[in-house]
């Protein structure tokens, strides 16, 4: 099969990386993640998932952040600025469930 095939969310078997790209070498030094991130594309394909606003500032163009990846489908919608700002910063940037003007 190749990477690009179709398959349910269920689907538990890794995905076959034959190419020699930078990516592909990525992914497969990556494989639980890749999967995560694969997991989240069908689900959202399907309709199984919804995208939602950021939960910090409420955009609606956002990115699946993972916090484990063993729970591919348990992700945080945060917009391109704070999914970096996370990622940079660490995961006590945005606690989980935090909200602007909760706190």
């Amino acid at each position: 099969m190749s990477e690009d095939r179709k398959a349910t969310t269920a689907d538990p078997s890794p995905p076959v990386l034959t190419s020699e790209t930078r990516q592909s070498d990525w992914r497969r030094a990556n494989l639980l993640k890749y999967s995560a991130h694969l997991a989240v594309k069908r689900a959202l394909d399907s309709g199984d998932l919804e995208k939602q606003p950021c939960e910090v500032c409420g955009a609606t163009t956002v990115d699946a952040h993972h916090d484990r990846y063993d729970q591919p489908l348990n992700v945080r919608w945060l917009c391109r600025t704070h999914h970096v700002k996370l990622h940079y910063y660490g995961e006590d940037m945005f606690p989980v469930g935090r909200k602007i003007g909760m706190d």
